[in-house]
C-alpha cells in the first residue's frame, strides 16, 4: 500500500506503536524493539512494547492491556498495528502470531517484515490463513530505524559496528604527553553511558587499557533522565571485549573488578597461571592473526555476530582506524570539544596512507547537535 491509502488512525496509531517500540532500546537485546497498539477505529484499547529478552513480547503486552481495561469483547472488530512482523516460533514465548489469532482480531497492520529466517513472512502467512486481514508496509523506514542492528544481524551474521571518538576541534584526542582527561565535557561523557547502553558489546584494544586503566562499563549514576524508565536492575551491561593480541593482560587491573561479562581476545593462549586468576565473568578466545600479527578484525565481527546485534568500538587511534580502513563500521559518533591541542598532540585515527580520493572512506552526515559545551556529529558510511 503506498502512503495515500493508509488512513489518517493507521499513521496515528504505527507513529504510537513506534514510539512505544523506541522504550526497550536499553534492555530488549539481543531481541528486536517492538511496540504495538490495539486500536478498534480511533480508540485505543490496549498497547505495549517488549521490554525485555525472555519476557512478554509487544503483542502479548498490548493483549493484557486489553484484558486489564476490560475490552476483550470488542477485539473482533479491532486492528492490531505492530512494528515488526508477529513471530511465528516457539522460543522462550509463544508465537505472538498465534496469540493475535486466538485473540480474535479482525485485522494487523505491519510496519516491517522480520529479518529472522526463523519469522520472514511466517508470522504473516499464519496470520491471513486464519482469515486476518493483513496489510503491510506502514511508517517501514521509521520502523527499520528502530531495529538496524537486528537486521544486520540477521541477514549478514555480523553486527552493526559504531566507532565512538573524541576529538579537539583540530582533530586530537591527547596532548603529546598523553593527558586526555578531559577533553569533551560532563554532559558529553553522559551521553556516551547511553550509547554504552545501547549496544550488545563495547569492543576495545589492550593499549588503551594498559594506558588508561578504565572500567568499560555502563555507570548507571550518570544515565540522568534515563534512570526514570530504566531500573538499574534492567538495564544490561554490555559485553566487554578487549583485543589483546599477545595475551599480555592480568587480573591487576580495574575492568576485572566489576562482575559483568569480559571476552579478551587474543592470538596466543594466556599462561595457565594468568587464567586461574580470572574470575568466571572472563572469557578467553583465540582467533588467528592477521598480517599484521594482530587479531584478525573479520574473525573477531564475525565472533561477535552469533550473539551481538550492535557494537560500539571505544579505542585508540589504531583499532578505530583499522576497522575504519577494513570497512567494517557502519556509523560514526564523533564528539568534538571546542579546544586546540596543537599540531603535536594526539592524532584522532590511525589510518592507511590514501594516495587517491577514491581510496578514503565517505561518510554521510546524518544528525549535529549540541551537547552541553561539545558538538556530537553522527556519520553513516
Amino acid at each position: 500500500m503506498s502512503m495515500s491509502q493508509w488512513s489518517v488512525v493507521d499513521v496515528e496509531m504505527m507513529s504510537l506503536a513506534i514510539s512505544l517500540a523506541e522504550k526497550g532500546r536499553y534492555t530488549t537485546r539481543p531481541n528486536p524493539n517492538v511496540g504495538c497498539v490495539i486500536a478498534v477505529n480511533d480508540h485505543i484499547i490496549g498497547q505495549g512494547y517488549h521490554i525485555k529478552a525472555g519476557g512478554p513480547h509487544a503483542e502479548i503486552h498490548a493483549l493484557q492491556d486489553v484484558q486489564t481495561k476490560q475490552n476483550q469483547t470488542k477485539l473482533s472488530s479491532a486492528t492490531a498495528y505492530v512494528t515488526l512482523e508477529p513471530c511465528s516460533h516457539y522460543g522462550r514465548t509463544p508465537p505472538c502470531a498465534l496469540a493475535l489469532i486466538e485473540a480474535g482480531v479482525k485485522r494487523v497492520v505491519i510496519a516491517e517484515v522480520d529479518a529472522n529466517p526463523q519469522v520472514a513472512g511466517n508470522g504473516i502467512r499464519l496470520l491471513k490463513e486464519a482469515g486476518i486481514q493483513v496489510d503491510i508496509g506502514l511508517l517501514t523506514e521509521q520502523a527499520k530505524l528502530l531495529n538496524l542492528g537486528f537486521t544486520k544481524k540477521m541477514t549478514t551474521g555480523l553486527p552493526r559496528v559504531t566507532i565512538k571518538l573524541a576529538a579537539s576541534i583540530d582533530g586530537k584526542t591527547a596532548l603529546s604527553n598523553g593527558v586526555s582527561k578531559w577533553i569533551t565535557g560532563p554532559d558529553a561523557r553522559a551521553d556516551v553511558q547511553k550509547l554504552r547502553a545501547r549496544h550488545c558489546a563495547l569492543v576495545t584494544g589492550v593499549e588503551t587499557v594498559l594506558a588508561d586503566d578504565p572500567s568499560l562499563n555502563v555507570r548507571y549514576e550518570q544515565l540522568g533522565s534515563l534512570k526514570n524508565s530504566v531500573s538499574a536492575a534492567d538495564l544490561q551491561q554490555p559485553l566487554r571485549v578487549i583485543l589483546d593480541s599477545r595475551a599480555r593482560l592480568t587480573s591487576e587491573f580495574k575492568l576485572f573488578d566489576i562482575p559483568s561479562p569480559i571476552l579478551l581476545v587474543s592470538c596466543v593462549d594466556y599462561a595457565a597461571e594468568v587464567r586461574e586468576k580470572f574470575n568466571n565473568h572472563v572469557s578467553c578466545i583465540t582467533i588467528a592473526a592477521n598480517e599484521d600479527g594482530r587479531v584478525d578484525l573479520h574473525a573477531l565481527f564475525t565472533y561477535l555476530g552469533k550473539q551481538c546485534n550492535s557494537v560500539l568500538i571505544e579505542s585508540g587511534a589504531s583499532l578505530a582506524g583499522s576497522v575504519l580502513d577494513a570497512k567494517l563500521a557502519d556509523e560514526l559518533y564523533l564528539y568534538q570539544a571546542m579546544k586546540i591541542l596543537g599540531s603535536h598532540g594526539r592524532n584522532l585515527l590511525q589510518l592507511n596512507d590514501y594516495q587517491s580520493m577514491e581510496q578514503i572512506p565517505e561518510l554521510q552526515l546524518v544528525d549535529s547537535r549540541r551537547i552541553g559545551a561539545d558538538q556530537r556529529m553522527i556519520f553513516s558510511l
